[in-house]
């Protein structure tokens, strides 16, 4: 007679550091009605592309993010005022870490104080974490280092790699934070990295974005590198949010839209109503808003 086993009593297999659906954290975008769509935020330990056309609204998103995640960390009780009920269990970010390779912390200081209200700035500039490689950025240029030093507070070593420099700084400012990386697109444009070593380090990013459980946000203005690099790129994140201009029928006006091209962990789980892309205007009173929803299909 053959022997069967009886598996019926035996407990699951178990891994650690396996994580069950219901443990899973999101962090508020910062942006009420995208919350509403994603249920509180994206999924925390997330690296997200923010891809798009020149003024569309690529920088302005992550400078509402941040300025509305520092406010409701300094002023919880304006929890949910800034960030809606979506997000009254979505966790917060320690920090904001604003890495730049051709912009100062004085130009984006300047750009955000001359784009949003004194609140949110105040608020971005008290608890944003800078760091500039503009000096190995500029090394291989015609640019003269005078231009380009940053000043000794924000400066790196002298003859730095510019990669081993930013994967030093993430290693040491990633836990629990928002990270803001503007932009991939400098890397390359400028060579100071290879498309092929860009692309590896992102794939990186990716993975160790996970034990971080903060956020990543890697910007990157569209059709500036190649269209396999760039396709490249979006297939190394989780997820890719698109900015781009619209006419108006028979008007010469322009419209802003932020659609989801991919999101690994979020678009499964919506329905197909909410798919949308997302009219979205930019006020200095309240920063990137949604104005209202137009479903893709």
């Amino acid at each position: 007679m053959a022997l069967t086993q009886d598996t019926s009593a035996q407990p699951e297999e178990s891994f650690d550091g396996e994580v069950e659906p219901s443990d899973i954290r999101k962090i508020p975008t910062g942006i009420a009605d995208l919350d509403t769509i994603v249920d509180g935020g994206f999924p925390a330990g997330s690296t997200v592309l923010l891809m798009g056309e020149e003024g569309a609204g690529l920088r302005e998103y992550v400078y509402t993010s941040a300025a509305k995640l520092s406010i409701v960390r300094e002023r919880p009780d304006v929890r949910r005022y800034y960030l809606g009920h979506a997000c009254d269990d979505s966790v917060l970010p320690e920090k904001t870490c604003y890495v730049t390779f051709a912009r100062s912390r004085e130009v984006v200081l300047r750009e955000f104080a001359a784009s949003l209200n004194g609140d949110y700035y105040g608020a971005f500039r008290r608890n944003t974490v800078f760091r500039d490689f503009s000096a190995p950025y500029f090394r291989r240029t015609v640019v003269p280092a005078r231009w380009a030093e940053p000043p000794p507070s924000v400066l790196g070593a002298p003859q730095e790699n510019l990669l081993e420099g930013l994967v030093e700084f993430l290693d040491e400012n990633g836990p629990n934070s928002m990270i803001i990386v503007d932009a991939l697109s400098d890397l390359v444009d400028s060579e100071a990295a290879e498309a092929r070593d860009l692309v590896s380090t992102v794939k990186g990013l990716q993975r160790v974005a996970k034990q971080w459980n903060g956020i990543v946000y890697l910007l990157l203005t569209r059709d500036i590198l190649e269209p396999r690099v760039e396709r490249m790129l979006v297939d190394s994140v989780d997820g890719c949010l698109v900015f781009e201009w619209s006419r108006y029928l028979r008007s010469t006006k322009r419209q802003r839209y932020l659609y989801l091209e991919k999101f690994t962990s979020v678009l499964p789980h919506l329905k197909m109503d909410r798919i949308a892309r997302f009219p979205i205007m930019i006020t200095s009173r309240q920063g990137l808003t949604v104005v209202y929803m137009e479903r893709i299909g």
